[in-house]
């Protein structure tokens, strides 16, 4: 198992130990609590401005605040702002944010708890150009690096003040992406530089961090991390946050997802929620992802697994037979749960992507239509769009013959009349037995429907998918998600199903999206955070995607605001993926996948990008939003509003 160990265990929730770090008065890592941090918006020379902004994040649970730290001014600023919050009566510790410049990173350890510093950009001038380099070559950047880094390790060592390395997958370096390219194990690599440069020195107090803007990518490159400490001997804090996040609620579900995934896993000692937002939002969304982890019992034993052949540093989407539009190269499917609405009428459907237009006597179908709706013993009155499944209960479903039946275990075993369509199967791990194995291994109409009440839904729904694994069942599996109405608010609905399936998800497991609520207003929503989930975990696109920083001191236009003019005019170019930065820092690097680019380049200037190559600098904030129409037009990307 060591070949691909990064976690104590696979089937019950038990955090990874890791050593104590001291950052101020706050302990990270341990035995303490995992840390909740953000990151001021304000100009760090703006002292009042900034002082004010870290009382309101203090006030919503903030335990760790950074501060963007560009230059020499404002690390000396730094000192100001401090004494002002101590004033105040406010101690939680600082944090200085530094990007391509030692020497402020060097004046800043004189005067806060922990100094983070990008690998990437710390010690080299990132120029997208493809280098080869021998290893001679790399030996020497090597030795440059480490002369570049050690004084601001012994500044750091020498005044207890930890360091952050935080490597961000859009700003590798060209000696890493000549060797590497631009993976997780780059990401790792990168930061192992660093590390080891600290171990040598015996500087300990490091926390470490790998953020994306895709969680798979983020995913991958910690559990690659801790796989890497594991094997040198090491296990120092880690920091977790999707970096370029978004705002909104697509912004929280992507949080969720990559936060949340490794932390079922018992990785993580601090987080930071980005979110293009006032940072004191974050704060309450990081408090909503731990909670799902608060009561965390174990109280359900999950089987062992004897055969893992699950690799946890690469994504590969479990093979499905196809079932219809379910399963093998299909995209995943939605479905929707009516079995408990007492009524159901046209306008029923609106919440799920569908209108009608009585003028036209038509259904409209939107890119965020579920694909089945599960009815129960329902009947419809009512004539529906023709793209939708329907699925009922199998008495039902027998004597109205409509449709697709809905059977627990016992029926599926048991009956003899089924469709020669599709069945779907309600199961647990607990049903499963090795002649329900064999009847669905030569059933090429079966897909299971998943679900599990333990409290660790992701580790046991897991467990199913190894079983599958193990037994050559190449059924498409549905995962299935119940809310109470004690569990059914927006906050719960949205975080606990992103975590519990979209960390599925992301590790390609799973052919469809089903959640289900008690509570008759929130079907909408479900419908709205199924499509979410697969949007973040890039599993299935149905609307554009921003990947916009959270804006910070160094931001050169009001990020919010432009974000929701970008968003006005693009969100019907469903599949691009926009990237939104403030500034050069937050440039093409972070953006790494995106298909344009919308950075600021200087005091009302806007720099654009196709893919990471710039294409017009320098423009006007006020001609940005239409040369980017434009670009996107050129490109051929563009599509009129309202098409079909």
């Amino acid at each position: 198992m060591l070949n691909n160990k990064y976690c104590n265990s696979l089937i019950k929730y038990s955090r990874w130990k890791t050593r104590e770090v001291l950052i101020g008065n706050v302990g990270v890592g341990g035995k303490n609590p995992i840390r909740l941090q953000s990151m001021t918006t304000t100009d760090t020379m703006d002292t009042e401005g900034t002082v004010a902004e870290c009382i309101r994040m203090i006030n919503e649970g903030c335990e760790l605040i950074r501060i963007t730290t560009p230059s020499k001014k404002e690390a000396e600023n730094l000192k100001n702002i401090k004494n002002l919050l101590l004033k105040k009566g406010y101690n939680t510790p600082l944090i200085a944010d530094v990007h391509y410049t030692p020497n402020a990173a060097e004046l800043a350890a004189r005067i806060v708890e922990k100094v983070r510093v990008n690998p990437g950009n710390y010690a080299d001038k990132k120029k997208f150009q493809k280098i080869e380099y021998t290893d001679t070559d790399y030996i020497k950047e090597l030795e440059r690096i480490e002369t570049k880094f050690l004084p601001l390790v012994r500044i750091c060592k020498e005044n207890n003040t930890a360091i952050r390395i935080g490597t961000n997958h859009g700003s590798l370096s060209d000696r890493i992406l000549s060797r590497y390219g631009d993976t997780p194990e780059g990401m790792v690599e990168s930061a192992m530089e660093f590390v080891r440069i600290c171990h040598k020195e015996n500087h300990h107090e490091l926390v470490l961090s790998m953020k994306s803007s895709n969680p798979k990518v983020m995913i991958h490159a910690y559990r690659l991390l801790v796989h890497q400490m594991m094997k040198e001997g090491m296990n120092y804090p880690l920091h977790l946050g999707v970096t370029e996040a978004g705002d909104g609620v697509d912004g929280r579900i992507k949080s969720a997802v990559g936060i949340g995934s490794l932390l079922e896993d018992g990785l993580g000692d601090t987080i930071r929620v980005s979110l293009t937002e006032p940072p004191e939002n974050e704060i309450p969304v990081a408090k909503k992802i731990l909670d799902h982890f608060n009561k965390r019992k174990n109280k359900y034993k999950i089987p062992p697994i004897n055969n893992n052949q699950f690799n946890p540093f690469l994504y590969k989407k479990r093979f499905t037979k196809s079932v219809s539009n379910i399963g093998g190269n299909n995209f995943p499917v939605v479905l929707a749960d009516f079995s408990l609405k007492k009524k159901i009428t046209p306008l029923s459907l609106f919440s799920l992507g569908y209108k009608y237009s009585v003028s036209l006597d038509k259904w409209n179908i939107s890119d965020q239509a579920c694909d089945y709706i599960y009815l129960g013993n329902h009947d419809l009155d009512f004539k529906i769009p023709g793209t939708i499944g329907l699925i009922y209960d199998y008495n039902k479903w027998k004597n109205n013959n409509k449709g697709y039946p809905f059977l627990n275990v016992d029926e599926y075993m048991s009956v003899e009349k089924l469709s020669n369509n599709i069945n779907f199967i309600y199961a647990q791990i607990a049903d499963f037995s090795e002649n329900f194995f064999l009847k669905l291994k030569n059933d090429k109409s079966a897909v299971l429907v998943i679900y599990t009440n333990n409290d660790n839904f992701f580790a046991e729904v897991r467990c199913v998918f190894f079983d599958l694994f193990n037994n050559n069942i190449t059924n498409p599996v549905i995962i299935k998600k119940n809310f109470s109405c004690e569990n059914s608010s927006k906050a719960s609905l949205l975080t606990g199903s992103s975590i519990d399936i979209g960390s599925l998800f992301c590790d390609g497991l799973g052919d469809g999206v089903f959640l289900s609520s008690e509570s008759n207003e929130l079907y909408g929503y479900c419908n709205q955070i199924s499509f979410g989930i697969l949007q973040a975990t890039r599993t299935r696109i149905s609307k554009t995607e921003y990947i916009s920083c959270p804006s910070c001191g160094r931001t050169l236009f009001d990020l919010q605001e432009t974000t929701e003019k970008i968003r006005s005019a693009t969100s019907h170019l469903k599949g691009l993926k926009i990237g939104i930065m403030g500034c050069i820092v937050n440039g093409p690097g972070e953006m790494a996948d995106a298909d344009y680019g919308y950075v600021g380049s200087g005091t009302k200037k806007v720099t654009l990008y196709k893919g990471q190559d710039i294409v017009k600098r320098n423009i006007p904030t006020d001609q940005a939003l239409s040369e980017l129409i434009n670009l996107i037009k050129d490109n051929g990307d563009w599509k009129p509003m309202n098409s079909d």
